[in-house]
């Protein structure tokens, strides 16, 4: 009997080569990784930092929020396209980056500084997904116990959230993920704008000379690693730039303008399909800017006027206090179901995108052939089960998701001037030069970088005097 043929979406053969869609919504219909993207953002950044982050500050830390947003979309972008011209991954891009080079010893090949340390950050952010799994399981254990005592329902339920995403993980592939993170991200974003409209008529929490205030720069008063946390999760975190151009060459971008060979046919369709990529990254900003602008609200609306902070284990009953004070009593059980819809898209998303960025990682260090795509596949499945044991054994010893997901944040902050920077080499020393951004576009990729740069300068210089 043949052996069934698998489809390797990283390989780019001229006979798979696609024109790209030139209409609205025949490039409406080819979005999706922005999706996946958005649906791994609004969990941890926006339900838990971003709302944490509100109670603490008021309204005076809008504008983090919005630069946060929206300065990051820049360097998403040229990696996406990147992606497309070259059909290479994240991580192999990063390997191109001069400097000091890691390996696992004699006979094995070596991998950039810019590699290992996308692998030190990331052991970090699982600290995010522990945080999460907790989170989510803090809802369930209140609602659907299931043993006598507090620590073991909790614990229980860690590891059944852990079972069912290994179920539907385990058979990887892209549309199961874009269609369920779709789903889950859709539903309690609407339902949170909603809130945040509401609350607009409810002056006890909210006055727009308050809003205004929040728009003027300054600093924060204290929750330092906070605001820290929130600049490095909400809008595209550091971990979420790696992810895109995986999930665009996933999608077939790469794969459709085909291997390159510097024709023109090649260049119209390059910039064809980075059009359609761009389209994708304007609408997964849309959706997680409006997200997150609606928890900030009303996490600076309700809670910072009712002095509280989510924290511990009173974390999911305090956000809760978000949709009773605004929509009424009654929302609770919606919120619930919410928050576990919210939360686990991220620990979905995340994971979906991790265990293909780790099984090209430890292919790039020579452990298996990553161009035995079959092999590929195998070695990314197994990497579900890893990737989810190892945040669940981190909450089990943290058991403080508000802590968990900060620490994550200010990891993934510490990552994003060095991503910007790295893009900025790639922009200028490896990105072939038929398809180089224009130059209003190249400027804002310095300045991006420059701002995240200046974020981190800030809060090390802030910590030193303090």
């Amino acid at each position: 009997m043949a052996e069934e043929k698998v489809f390797n979406p990283y390989e780019l053969r001229p006979d798979q080569v696609e024109e790209p869609p030139t209409s609205f919504v025949a490039i409406m219909k080819m979005i999706g990784p922005g999706l996946i993207l958005a649906s791994s953002i609004v969990g941890s950044g926006e339900l838990i930092a971003t709302t944490v982050l509100g109670a603490e500050q008021g309204y005076i830390l809008l504008w983090l929020i919005i630069v946060s947003c929206m300065i990051k979309v820049v360097v998403q972008n040229e990696l996406g396209r990147y992606a497309i011209a070259t059909g290479t991954t994240t991580l192999e891009a990063f390997d191109l980056i001069p400097g000091p080079r890691f390996g696992l010893g004699k006979g094995y090949p070596t991998v950039s500084w810019m590699v290992i340390c996308w692998f030190i950050m990331v052991l970090f952010t699982m600290m995010q997904i522990g945080g999460m799994l907790g989170g989510i399981s803090q809802v369930l254990h209140g609602y659907l116990p299931l043993a006598a005592t507090e620590g073991a329902s909790i614990t229980t339920w860690v590891w059944i959230i852990n079972i069912i995403t290994v179920f539907l993980l385990i058979g990887g592939k892209y549309s199961v993920v874009e269609r369920i993170s779709m789903g889950l991200v859709v539903s309690f974003t609407v339902l949170t704008v909603m809130c945040a409209f509401v609350l607009l008529n409810l002056p006890q929490y909210f006055s727009w000379s308050e809003v205004a205030s929040g728009l003027a720069f300054r600093p924060p008063e204290g929750g330092l690693a906070t605001a820290v946390a929130a600049f490095g999760i909400t809008g595209v975190g550091a971990t979420e730039l790696v992810m895109y151009p995986y999930w665009c060459i996933e999608k077939g971008y790469a794969r459709s303008t085909g291997p390159r060979d510097d024709s023109d046919a090649w260049r119209k369709r390059a910039f064809g399909w980075i059009r359609v990529m761009g389209a994708d990254v304007l609408n997964s900003m849309v959706i997680y800017t409006f997200a997150t602008i609606a928890f900030y609200l009303l996490g600076a609306g309700v809670l910072h006027s009712m002095g509280v902070v989510p924290k511990g284990a009173e974390m999911v009953s305090t956000l809760s206090r978000i949709y009773t004070e605004t929509l009424g009593g009654w929302s609770l059980p919606i919120f619930l179901v919410g928050a576990i819809a919210v939360l686990y898209s991220t620990v979905f998303a995340s994971t979906a995108a991790q265990i293909r960025i780790y099984a090209d990682f430890v292919g790039m260090l020579g452990v298996y052939d990553r161009t035995n795509y079959r092999l590929r596949l195998k070695v990314t499945r197994m990497f579900v089960v890893i990737l989810l044991f190892i945040p669940s054994c981190y909450f089990m010893w943290v058991t403080e998701p508000v802590l968990m997901v900060k620490i994550g944040g200010i990891a993934q902050a510490t990552m994003l001037p060095i991503i910007g920077f790295a893009t900025l080499y790639l922009r200028y020393k490896q990105l072939p030069s038929r398809v180089a951004p224009k130059g209003w576009i190249t400027l804002a990729l310095w300045v991006s970088a420059f701002v995240m740069a200046l974020m981190m300068g800030y809060s090390v210089i802030e910590r030193i005097t303090s």
